[in-house]
């Protein structure tokens, strides 16, 4: 027979881990809302190549990458051109240094 006190415990955990669930699917919905306020999904997309590699395959390309965040957040603000082909990327001046960092965190968690 499972106690009270365990029976509480198990339904604590179960609604911080739904908590937790939620805030990272708001996270999320608003980091792909400012990407797609920027245009940045004029070229990308999460999952597929499109002009612009899939945000999953800069995810992937980066892992590990000691600076992968800093360099990742300088290119989504300046631009860059070489690294997934010969189209370039243009500078995007509408961001923030605040919020290319936090797309570039997203985009890193993506793998």
């Amino acid at each position: 027979m499972i106690s009270i006190g365990r029976y509480a415990a198990t339904l604590a955990a179960l609604a911080m881990l739904s908590v937790c669930g939620a805030a990272r699917a708001q996270g999320e919905d608003s980091m792909l809302s400012l990407a797609q306020s920027r245009n940045c999904m004029s070229c990308h997309s999460v999952t597929r190549m499109s002009m612009g590699p899939a945000f999953r395959s800069v995810a992937e390309k980066y892992a590990g990458v000691e600076g992968a965040h800093a360099v990742l957040a300088r290119k989504i603000v300046e631009g860059g051109v070489g690294v997934w082909g010969p189209v370039p990327m243009p500078a995007n001046t509408q961001l923030t240094a605040a919020q290319a960092s936090a797309l570039a965190d997203w985009i890193l968690s993506l793998r």
